[in-house]
């Protein structure tokens, strides 16, 4: 027998509506499972039109709705539109909040991997004493818990205890070891973090612009060791991994890396061996510029 009349049971549908995207989108376990087994019975009930607890406790049953055929299209289109747009915004935000998440822990791991490359102790070490609990933050939230776009991947706790081997292993060397492996050692995160994106489906600058950087690294070393025609072979395929940048964001800063690029390439092709070096810094410098802004 009904006993839930229609303003009781409109509010059990938005809520039922509600508590499961909560579950889905932004709850770990064991919240998740709480929450979707609320909205269930929310929504079981809203449909059935019975509350078993309403009996229990007394309430009397209620004559069938009366509502017209039109008020009910749009009660059902209100519902729909709370389902379909809930859902979007869920999905955006989650993944924003990841990306946020991430780009404030990777802002000490990028500034600890530039520190050490220019020999810099000091600053790297603090920087480090930084990037290991940022990260260990980041590693306790998303191991729980999983936005919409990570949600199926089975590798993401592995990469966590990867990286979380890496800087272990690195940080003796970091505050009184050998600073240059060090800075190798820590760039073997970067291909973690990459390949964590790339399976997932991000498409943003920072994917980018760490490809780019392992093509222009080739570059830079040919650039230093004055090989012009090493430099042009190589090129065409580091011009390839600048366009997928250029395709993400071509502001003036990328403009310059573009330049930049350009210019080693014509000296090479020019033959002004000596200047090479000099502009493969000129490339370096304007790319990192971008890179710990951005990436």
């Amino acid at each position: 027998m009904a006993n839930i009349r229609s303003p009781d049971r409109f509010v059990r549908m938005v809520l039922g509506i509600g508590l499961l995207q909560l579950a889905y989108f932004w709850l770990g376990s064991p919240w998740n499972w709480v929450a979707a087994a609320v909205g269930v019975i929310l929504l079981v009930t809203a449909a059935l039109r019975f509350c078993p607890l309403y009996r229990v406790i007394g309430v009397k049953a209620c004559p069938a709705g009366t509502s017209r055929p039109w008020q009910r299209a749009v009660v059902a289109l209100l519902l729909l539109g709370l389902a379909a747009g809930g859902s979007y915004a869920s999905m955006f935000f989650s993944r924003k909040f990841f990306l946020e998440d991430f780009n404030a822990m990777n802002h000490f791991y990028k500034q600890t991997l530039f520190l050490t490359g220019k020999a810099q102790r000091d600053e790297a070490v603090a920087n480090l004493d930084q990037l290991k609990p940022a990260f260990a933050a980041f590693v306790a939230k998303y191991s729980g818990y999983r936005p919409h776009d990570l949600k199926g991947d089975g590798k993401l706790v592995s990469d966590f205890e990867t990286v979380n081997g890496i800087l272990a292993a690195v940080e003796p060397l970091v505050r009184s070891g050998d600073l240059h492996q060090a800075h190798l050692d820590l760039e073997k995160v970067r291909p973690v973090f990459q390949d964590m994106f790339k399976r997932n489906g991000f498409s943003m600058l920072a994917v980018a612009l760490v490809d780019f950087h392992d093509a222009m690294e080739t570059i830079l070393a040919a650039a230093n060791a004055k090989d012009a025609a090493k430099l042009a072979s190589l090129y065409p395929g580091v011009s390839d991994k600048l366009k997928v940048v250029e395709a993400e964001a071509n502001d003036p800063e990328i403009l310059a890396i573009r330049q930049a690029l350009e210019d080693v390439h014509a000296a090479a092709q020019s033959g002004a061996s000596e200047t090479l070096p000099a502009k493969g810094e000129t490339l370096k410098s304007s790319f990192v510029k971008v890179y710990l802004k951005r990436g």
